[in-house]
């Protein structure tokens, strides 16, 4: 368990989603344990003990995002509902607890509030997350609170601009020293596919690798697959895109076999795309620009709800086609195939980029780099463009 936990908690460091000295982890073994920095170490075992669950994380992230949605959040409000496709997965909402709530009764509330949620903000403490079962739900559920909240503040600054002292300062501190440039530049792609399957499965795990590591989707979300002839290789649901040895499904084309039983949710659409584009290898990350500039829309007068599944239009980021559509066996093996041949990339509303490769796989990395880099642009372009005659530096 202990294993686990440093595993994880190194996860969160390389994520950069989580501050050094910040991080502790509780865990019912045998005994409830708590491992991390204090005061968040004491905290967690404190919460931990008042739930029917196995694991908590608790760590502060380098970002001010989640605390300054609190801080924005009327007086009455109690929750953020963000509307990206991690947030309706995993969180549903994100309840929050304001500082001047926080007293000697704070183990309690935030366990009543996991007993309904995986995870909670407490303002002056950071993000809390609970794992039901096992020390990677915790990191998961983390994860998904970091995106989420990430992804829900980029929207509400581009619609509403700064609202609180010192938001300008702070958010400048992240455009500045916490983005980092986004290119290919030092990572080695088999040129084509491998004929060696112990190659191709090496290839497959070095790209998911780089998927993770250029900050293109978190550790657990996210696929990659490869057709070999009639059979697909594809990474296994809740497969850890930067782990994925031994995760790696072999699924006859035909689905003539029950080995796609464990294959990603998204084989049907790994499937279609296929069929349709003549592809042999595709990628599907959740870079957090991509999905933000994915939920603006210049329509007025619609009155769809549930844009995220219901849109029946497809929009243009660029020369990125978006689409709408629900994970998994949804409508999003339905929305995604008829428009991602021709460009070779396509956008999902509230969800994530898909990249397709003829050859290999550094062309629909390319491609997912190039996506993300035009909607970050894009983004601060709009942002900047917004708040004149005062941009943001």
């Amino acid at each position: 368990m202990r294993e686990q936990i440093s595993r994880y908690r190194a996860k969160l460091l390389a994520d950069r989603s989580a501050l050094p000295g910040t991080i502790a982890f509780a865990v019912k073994d045998d005994l409830l344990y708590s491992v991390g920095d204090e005061p968040a170490a004491t905290l967690a075992g404190q919460i931990l003990s008042r739930l029917n669950a196995l694991a908590l994380v608790v760590a502060r992230p380098p970002l001010p995002f989640a605390e300054l949605l609190v801080r924005r959040s009327p007086g009455e409000s109690r929750q953020i509902v963000p509307n990206d496709t991690e947030n309706r997965t995993f969180l549903h909402d994100i309840p929050f607890i304001r500082e001047a709530e926080c007293d000697d009764r704070l183990a309690q509330r935030v366990a009543d509030l996991l007993g309904q949620r995986k995870g909670v903000i407490v303002e002056g403490v950071g993000l809390i997350a609970v794992g039901a079962i096992t020390v990677e739900l915790a990191f998961i559920n983390y994860s998904s609170l970091f995106h989420s909240t990430f992804v829900k503040y980029l929207q509400e600054l581009l619609a509403c601009g700064f609202l609180l002292p010192g938001e300008r300062e702070e958010f400048a501190s992240f455009r500045k020293g916490w983005l980092r440039p986004l290119t290919v530049d030092g990572l080695i792609f088999h040129e084509g596919l491998p004929e060696n399957r112990a190659e191709l499965l090496e290839e497959l795990a070095r790209v998911g690798r780089y998927t993770v590591e250029r900050g293109l989707v978190d550790s657990f979300f996210g696929n990659i697959s490869c057709r070999v002839g009639e059979l697909i290789h594809i990474s296994q649901t809740g497969a850890s895109l930067d782990a994925l040895p031994g995760c790696i499904d072999p699924v006859p084309f035909d689905n003539s076999s029950t080995t796609g039983i464990t294959a990603s949710s998204e084989l049907l659409a790994h499937r279609r795309i296929y069929e349709s584009s003549g592809a042999v290898t595709i990628l599907h990350g959740h870079p957090r620009f991509a999905v933000v500039m994915s939920m603006l829309c210049e329509e007025s007068d619609c009155r769809i709800e549930d844009c995220w599944k219901e849109c029946p239009k497809v929009r243009f980021l660029g020369d990125t086609p978006v689409v709408a559509g629900e994970i998994g066996a949804g409508g999003l093996a339905k929305k995604v195939p008829p428009v991602i041949a021709g460009p070779g990339k396509a956008i999902v509303f509230g969800h994530g980029v898909f990249t397709v490769g003829l050859k290999g796989f550094e062309a629909p990395f390319r491609l997912m780099v190039q996506v993300e880099n035009w909607c970050r642009e894009e983004y601060f372009r709009r942002l900047d463009a917004a708040l004149s005659p005062e941009p943001v530096l």
